[in-house]
């Protein structure tokens, strides 16, 4: 289902319209749930994360077959103002990794039985620098949403999204303080692994350039504020959304782009968890935010879509227990 949008009113539109859970599903899955061969809350979130998952699949008993990973890469004007240790062309260097299959991410899908996809985003374009001036025009950022709502595949029935862009968690950052206020300090971090005086270099870029482009909702502080990376993985989970396909969000960058259709419509996110909390500072405060407790915590910082493609394991468990287990009538055991 190619995207049918080709303005921000039209997404905004189909987020407004975006399917709900299935009630009926959720129930029967409840039901099945108690059932099951176990104390009840026994397998603890677990038994959450499946029933929420047969809810947004519209079966009581699902099965994850084909998880896929979508990797976005995109170059950021705001690295003229030093916010990163790496120069920009790491970006693309980096893609030609994912594409050999040499980076974590491709050790990390393998492991899951997720196929992996890799998208450059005009990398010989960098955004503008958005101290200076929005960091894409409407028509930019809908064409990274499209692209991303493109990159879903149908027959997808677990999404990770992840990136690539050397200076985006600048980019995070100036979203989450646009979105959720407080001090720039609050939402910056090393990324890379700048310095201390890079660290205030990077608040002070976050600080002018939020209130550059005070105003608007979360898809216009994603044109001002993001990068193409960012818009794609929005758009990938919005056309999740729109195949009742659950989504694991990655580490900070992910959340912040997903953030933004949250900002925008505040049931967005239903269909998504929080694969894990990263190292990076600020992540478990966006999170706070979006009201999204973490599956994992294991002091990451890569990205790539890594934490969460390291998370689907854990939703395979929790639905192949659910789905495979034996009820106590069908086992011939007592139910206290």
């Amino acid at each position: 289902m190619p995207a049918t949008f080709s303005t921000l009113a039209e997404f905004r539109t189909l987020l407004t319209h975006a399917p709900k859970i299935d009630a009926i599903a959720l129930g029967e899955a409840q039901d099945r749930n108690g059932q099951l061969t176990k104390p009840p809350g026994a397998l603890g979130r677990l038994e959450d994360l499946a029933i929420w998952y047969a809810g947004w699949r519209g079966t009581a008993r699902p099965s994850i077959d084909a998880p896929q990973v979508i990797i976005f890469a995109g170059n950021h004007g705001v690295t003229a103002q030093g916010v990163s240790a790496f120069p920009a062309e790491v970006t693309e260097q980096m893609v030609m990794n994912f594409q050999h299959g040499g980076a974590a991410i491709n050790q990390l899908s393998k492991a899951a039985g997720a196929s992996l996809d890799v998208h450059a985003l005009s990398l010989d374009v960098p955004t503008q620098d958005f101290t200076q001036t929005s960091a894409m025009d409407e028509a930019g950022v809908v064409d990274a949403l499209v692209a991303g709502w493109n990159a879903v595949a149908p027959h997808t029935d677990l999404l990770v999204v992840g990136e690539m862009g050397i200076g985006n968690t600048t980019s995070a950052a100036a979203i989450a303080h646009a979105l959720f206020g407080g001090q720039a300090e609050d939402w910056v971090g090393r990324g890379t692994g700048v310095d201390d005086a890079g660290l205030a270099n990077k608040a002070r870029v976050v600080r002018e350039a939020v209130a550059l482009h005070a105003g608007g909702d979360g898809l216009d502080t994603l044109m001002r504020l993001g990068g193409r990376e960012l818009a794609a993985m929005a758009g990938a989970i919005a056309k999740a959304r729109s195949l009742r396909i659950p989504v694991i969000l990655d580490g900070f960058i992910c959340t912040a782009a997903a953030a933004c259709l949250a900002q925008t419509q505040p049931d967005a996110l239903d269909h998504t968890v929080a694969g894990h909390a990263s190292a990076e500072a600020a992540h478990r405060a966006l999170l706070a935010q979006l009201d999204k407790q973490p599956l994992l915590a294991l002091n990451m910082r890569l990205g790539e879509g890594s934490g969460g493609a390291l998370a689907i394991n854990i939703l395979k468990s929790a639905v192949a227990c659910h789905s495979g287990m034996a009820t106590f009538a069908e086992a011939g055991v007592s139910d206290a």
